[in-house]
């Protein structure tokens, strides 16, 4: 039987990036980007064990932005992750 290992190791080779289609109000990118910068905070934190939003302050949350090289996130990005941290089961 085949053992499945688990890794919290990076990819070596990012995925290559689309580009956004043109044409949309600016709020829009405003909001696609605040969106996917949340949703690759979430998945570091659960990675790290931080299963109840309860225990993602924005300091925590803060500081995981910071050990992957991210700006800092704003409040409405961290309220995003613990969101989705909550409903995103």
């Amino acid at each position: 039987m085949a053992v499945a290992t688990v890794t919290t190791e990076p990819l070596r080779k990012p995925l290559r990036k689309k580009r956004l289609p043109a044409g949309r109000p600016r709020e829009w990118y405003v909001s696609h980007n605040r969106r996917l910068k949340a949703m690759r905070l979430t998945i570091a934190l659960l990675d790290s064990g931080v299963y109840q939003p309860s225990t993602a302050d924005n300091a925590r949350i803060r500081a995981t932005a910071d050990r992957l090289a991210m700006h800092p996130p704003s409040d409405t990005t961290c309220r995003m992750v613990r969101a989705l941290i909550r409903y995103g089961r």
